[in-house]
């Protein structure tokens, strides 16, 4: 007899459980997420939706003081700051006080007000490119030494006269840049008279320096209102840009019994003679430096030069004579200017031999002389140097008729030379460099040797110790 029981379950290893269905992994992992805690509100509140338009960001850049914040960007570079500028108004209103200087091309923006609202804190202001009317349909642009502009058709010179802005109209905006700048320390302006310059003169008490074009005799009646100026440019009659104008010795005795605090002095441009040099020296006793620059001088000007006892720096620019021939000028001006330190001849004119004779005797006192692109200035000329007898720095720079025998006959006898500098002069050889003149190259504080592109004598004479002997440096270029 058999007896059909029920069966005992077994226990079930834990190795040997069945395996969950797809069905019950995924409803498993649904009821997991359904009671996981949801995620806090504080974070959704704090990170709002932004706009495209506005930013709810607050500017911290408000907490600081607009003093504080003109020093911060003050201490950016000047070629980055115009971008701040474009942050915000603030900031755009924070840089124009940064800027003080301005050059200015079109005069409406002075004449409606905007340039000193824009700029406040304005020292430095040009004018000149601002008197002129462009053409705006032009795409001539002429550059000239002494200013820049776009031109029409037709001849320059008379196109300069008949687009000019009128005098009136100079005047008035000088009225105007003065209100609002009462600390301009220096000003360049064209076709003003005396009235625009007195306005300027009433109110910009801190004007130390001033440069006018255009210039003449009349203009210069209301220069002597400026009681600190200490440098002045004049451009009276230049050839190819200005014809009209002129400085003679009467505008140059204004000058000097008006500016008796002048430092430097440039005249460009202008008449003239012994008298009005004279004067110069007698009023203008603090005068250091003196710049002739194309000048239409009359004959003897030159001796007027013994009366600037001060006179430091004597320099001469394009100049096709400097004096008018006088064999005993030499003679008289020997000496005449005892505490000249330099003197710079540039683009000059030096094929009368009585007229260089002459200055030189007068500038024989000089430490620094500098012969640039000088047309004339040939081993016989240039003889005639060993009348500076302590000399200590020598440039020349375009000199193509001196040679390298005329130079050494020179410098040989200047014991105290330290600083030479000779470039782009092509008849100077190296191969004619003699013993002599390879011992003082050797003994120079400062030498620069590149008088054609063919030499190699700054290479070559780098093994010897040139520049070293007593010396500080060795420039090689």
């Amino acid at each position: 007899m058999s007896f059909r029981g029920k069966k005992e379950s077994s226990p079930v290893s834990p190795l040997k459980k069945r395996r969950a269905s797809w069905s019950e992994l995924w409803l498993n992992h649904h009821n997991l997420l359904s009671s996981s805690p949801p995620p806090p509100l504080q974070f959704q509140s704090l990170t709002p939706p932004i706009s495209n338009s506005k930013t709810l960001l607050p500017d911290l850049t408000l907490l600081l003081s607009d003093l504080t914040l003109l020093t911060i960007i003050n201490k950016i570079p000047k070629s980055q700051r115009k971008i701040l500028s474009l942050v915000c108004k603030r900031w755009f209103k924070l840089h124009g006080c940064l800027v003080r200087s301005i050059k200015v091309s079109d005069w409406e923006f002075l004449a409606s007000g905007k340039m000193i609202s824009r700029f406040p804190n304005l020292d430095t202001v040009d004018l000149v490119s601002g008197c002129l009317i462009s053409q705006p349909n032009s795409g001539v642009l002429l550059n000239h030494r002494l200013v820049s502009f776009t031109v029409g058709l037709g001849s320059y010179q008379s196109w300069i006269e008949e687009n000019l802005l009128c005098v009136e109209m100079v005047d008035i905006g000088l009225s105007k840049l003065a209100d609002g700048c009462l600390n301009l320390r220096k000003l360049v302006v064209t076709n003003t008279s005396e009235l625009g310059l007195l306005n300027v003169a009433e109110v910009c008490l801190r004007l130390q320096e001033l440069e006018l074009h255009k210039c003449s005799d009349t203009v210069l009646l209301g220069i002597g209102a400026f009681e600190n100026l200490q440098i002045l440019r004049l451009v009276g009659n230049v050839d190819g840009l200005c014809s009209n104008s002129l400085v003679s010795d009467i505008g140059l005795m204004i000058l000097a019994q008006g500016c008796k605090r002048l430092v430097k002095l440039e005249l460009v441009g202008c008449e003239g003679g012994f008298d009005g040099v004279k004067e110069i020296g007698e009023c203008c006793q603090m005068l250091e430096e003196f710049t002739v620059c194309d000048h239409k001088m009359d004959s003897g000007w030159l001796e007027g030069l013994r009366y600037c006892e001060n006179l430091k720096t004597l320099k001469l620019v394009s100049c096709k004579k400097i004096d008018y021939d006088n064999a005993g000028l030499g003679e008289c001006l020997s000496g005449c200017c005892p505490a000249l330190e330099r003197l710079h001849l540039e683009k000059c004119q030096l094929r009368d031999k009585n007229t260089v004779k002459a200055l030189f005797k007068m500038c024989e006192a000089a430490r620094e002389i500098v012969f640039q692109d000088c047309w004339g200035l040939d081993n016989d000329i240039f003889s005639l140097a060993t009348a500076f007898g302590r000399v200590k720095l020598l440039y020349l720079e375009g000199c193509s008729l001196l040679t390298t025998p005329g130079l050494e006959s020179v410098i040989l006898h200047w014991h105290e030379l330290e600083h030479l500098k000779v470039v782009s002069c092509k008849n100077i050889k190296d191969s004619e460099i003699s013993p002599s003149l390879s011992a003082l190259f050797s003994a120079l504080v400062e030498f620069q040797w590149r008088p054609d592109t063919r030499s190699h004598l700054s290479s070559s004479l780098m093994e010897t110790g040139i520049g070293k002997k007593g010396s500080k440096f060795f420039k090689k270029t």
